[in-house]
Parts: C-alpha cells; sequence; structure tokens
C-alpha cells in the first residue's frame, strides 16, 4: 500500500468524523431550538425519575393505613394529606404514576410491534391486506374505551390484563400508519428493481422498507403513551382498571371522588400527575414530528 493511499485513507476517515461531529452538533442545536421538545422532555425525565426513585422519595408505603390520620390536609408528614383510610396519598401518588408509566411503555411497545408487523405485511400481500385490514376495521368501530372495559371485564382487572386490553385497542392506528407509509414506498422505482434482481421478499421489507416507516411510527407512539395514561386513569376510576388497593391515579382519583369537598388534595394531585403525564408525552411527540419532518412545522407556520 503506498503513501498516497493511505493519506486518501486518513482523510477519508477525518472527513467523515467532521461531518459525523457537524450533523451532531447540528441535531443537538435542532433539539434545543425546538421549544416543544425541550419542555415535553423535561416533564417526562422528571416523571420517570420520581417514578424510579419512588422508595427513596415516599416516606410512608402506599399499603400502610392509619384510621387515626384519615382524611389530613397535606403537611410536613404527609406532603400530599391522607386519604379516607389514613394512607399516604403521596406515596400513593408515586407508586401510581409508576405503574402508569409502565403501562404506557408496555402498551405503546406491544403496538407497535404487533402494529408494525401487520401494516408491513399487508401492504405487501393482498391476500392479508384483505383478511388483518378489516380485523382492524372491526376493531376501530368500537369506542376505544368501551372495548377496553369489555376486555377487562372479561379477562379480569389487573394490570396485565389491562396492559393487553389496551395493546388491542391501540393496534389498528398503528397498523394504519405504517401500512399507509409502506404502500408508498413499495410503488417507488427502487423497489421494483430489487424485485427485477431477484431480492427476496423478507429483505426488501426489513432493509427497505421498515427504516421509512420508523419517523411516523415513533411520533405515533408518543400519543399513545399518553392516551394509554389516560385511559387507563379512566378505567381504574370507573373500577375497570388496576383493582384496589394497589395504587393507580384513576383509582385514587375514584377515592377522592366522594370526599372532594373536604378533602380536594386526593383529587387534585392525581389529576394534577396524569396532566403533566398526557401533556409532556403530547408536547414531546408534536416537537419530534417537527424535528423528524421539518416541513410540517414551516407549513404549520
Amino acid at each position: 500500500m503506498d503513501t498516497k493511499t493511505v493519506l486518501d485513507g486518513t482523510v477519508f476517515h477525518e472527513a467523515r468524523r467532521t461531518l459525523q461531529i457537524e450533523r451532531r452538533a447540528l441535531l443537538i442545536r435542532r433539539f434545543l431550538s425546538n421549544r416543544l421538545l425541550v419542555i415535553g422532555s423535561i416533564i417526562i425525565v422528571s416523571l420517570c425519575l420520581i417514578a424510579l426513585l419512588a422508595p427513596v422519595l415516599s416516606s410512608h408505603t402506599p399499603y400502610e393505613m392509619k384510621t387515626a390520620e384519615r382524611l389530613q390536609a397535606p403537611s410536613a408528614e404527609h406532603l400530599f394529606g391522607t386519604d379516607n383510610f389514613g394512607r399516604d396519598v403521596f406515596s400513593r401518588v408515586v407508586y401510581g404514576t409508576r405503574v402508569s408509566l409502565f403501562v404506557g411503555f408496555s402498551v405503546s411497545l406491544l403496538s407497535m410491534i404487533a402494529g408494525a408487523l401487520i401494516g408491513l405485511y399487508s401492504s405487501y400481500y393482498k391476500l392479508l391486506d384483505h383478511i388483518l385490514m378489516r380485523i382492524c376495521d372491526g376493531l376501530m368501530a368500537f369506542p376505544g374505551i368501551l372495548l377496553a372495559m369489555a376486555l377487562t371485564a372479561a379477562l379480569g382487572s389487573n394490570i396485565i390484563n389491562v396492559i393487553i386490553a389496551l395493546s388491542i385497542i391501540s393496534i389498528p392506528a398503528k397498523a394504519r400508519v405504517v401500512r399507509s407509509v409502506a404502500m408508498v414506498v413499495k410503488e417507488q422505482g427502487y423497489i421494483e428493481a430489487l424485485k427485477s434482481q431477484g431480492a427476496s421478499s423478507l429483505r426488501i421489507i426489513w432493509r427497505h422498507i421498515v427504516p421509512n416507516t420508523l419517523s411516523p411510527l415513533i411520533i405515533q407512539i408518543t400519543f399513545t403513551f399518553a392516551s394509554s395514561i389516560l385511559v387507563e386513569a379512566a378505567l381504574s376510576f370507573l373500577g375497570a382498571g388496576i383493582a384496589p388497593p394497589n395504587p393507580s391515579l384513576g383509582n385514587i382519583l375514584y377515592d377522592g371522588k366522594v370526599v372532594i369537598f373536604s378533602a380536594w388534595w386526593m383529587t387534585i394531585f392525581p389529576g394534577l400527575f396524569i396532566l403533566l403525564a398526557v401533556l409532556g408525552y403530547n408536547l414531546f411527540g408534536d416537537g419530534l414530528r417537527d424535528l423528524l419532518d421539518p416541513h410540517t412545522n414551516k407549513a404549520r407556520k
């Protein structure tokens, strides 16, 4: 290998490294200039830290009952007061936030995997398209909250069944988003060229179609996270979600509705955490959409 070749290789690697650094710096600048994304990220990270540090932050267990201290107002000992069983509301809200985030993450992950598989193979195979899309249409014909209530009533009120029910109602939307993007990509000229060269269907789907569907799918996942938290809270409030005495933001609200005028803290604080979680993920989703697709941001301006 001569000196010129070595020098050319060194220059090439240095240029590529410089380009990577510039791209990373540009991405950081775009992230910091996107107020929605920054605010949403701060809210999400804060809630995740609260959920992870629940055993450290809470001085009481969420199940500890002290009937002599029932319905006490917020104080230094009980930051969010106590409920109608004398349990520390702060501890229950913190652990309930952990449950809500776990449900949101699980539902987003399961619905993403199932929806992506359904959308990809529906876009590529007509027979599967007719079968799977009709099933999705049938699921979307029912109001999501009613279908989730029916599924949890049939399966039972626990966290696993709530995750399964919310995943089922979230899959059709993901499948349709992936299918619509995949069908556009499938009609591109380079896909036809790959077919003519004898490329297998699996290679075309996973190496050339999947990368093009990731951006809209990731954006959809952030909104699914927010809606899952909201629907789980609604199910628990209605008695079809996380069963007491396990803490959930929804069943804390349910316990507080009968004493809303005399013990306002039992509804205000869990409601505030639900609001922050939904707001944070919606802001993050809007900001992420602007970051991944600047054209939508320009169009809105």
